[in-house]
């Protein structure tokens, strides 16, 4: 005679319990059975998404059979031990839900500043034209001073030590590239000023 597979109707509290810390797998499924409907209930109401409360409930029970040696039968029912268990998951998948929005919430404004900026770029890179074009007509040792300056962010000392120039011809190169760029980007404004 077989004898059909136990699913914890028929096993009384304590035998379950017993079953459970000594890790029979078969008191698991039972103890699965008989208070996974409590534990998804509380779940689902807590969360409000019927998915995320089956996760939660596999998460409650896999913590439970995983410590189950912390369980002290003295000090309360298995039912309350896994609803505490189960209390702690659904905290923890509302921190997550709560971070996951914030994440979204951080990535959509991040896509909204570079939206503003890729906008922004058609000037910037009209503005770098011209300046090129206008690095382009200095003389040689002026452009080179400001292309180590601007490009390769070399302080004067280091042009200086880079070029085999004196510093203070370095300084002179930079000072007088400066001011005719700066004059000519000046005129160049006022040109498209007039019109």
């Amino acid at each position: 005679m077989t004898t059909a597979p136990r699913t914890g109707g028929d096993i009384d509290d304590s035998d379950l319990v017993a079953g459970f810390l000594k890790g029979d797998e078969a008191c698991l499924t039972a103890v699965h059975h008989r208070w996974g409907p409590l534990v998804h209930a509380l779940a689902r109401r807590s969360l409000g998404d019927a998915r995320e409360a089956e996760d939660v409930t596999q998460l409650v029970f896999l913590a439970a059979w995983r410590g189950r040696a912390g369980f002290a039968p003295d000090r309360g029912t298995l039912p309350g031990w896994l609803t505490g268990i189960a209390r702690r998951k659904i905290a923890d998948a509302l921190a997550a839900r709560t971070r996951r929005n914030e994440l979204v919430a951080a990535a959509g404004a991040q896509l909204l500043l570079r939206a503003e900026d890729e906008a922004a770029q058609p000037e910037a890179a009209l503005d770098r034209v011209l300046l090129a074009d206008e690095m382009s007509q200095l003389p040689a040792p002026q452009r080179r001073v400001l292309n180590l300056a601007f490009y390769d962010d070399l302080t004067q000392t280091q042009i200086a030590e880079l070029t085999g120039w004196p510093l203070g011809t370095v300084k002179s190169h930079a000072r007088r590239g400066l001011r005719r760029l700066a004059g000519r980007l000046r005129q160049d404004d006022l040109v498209e000023c007039a019109a």
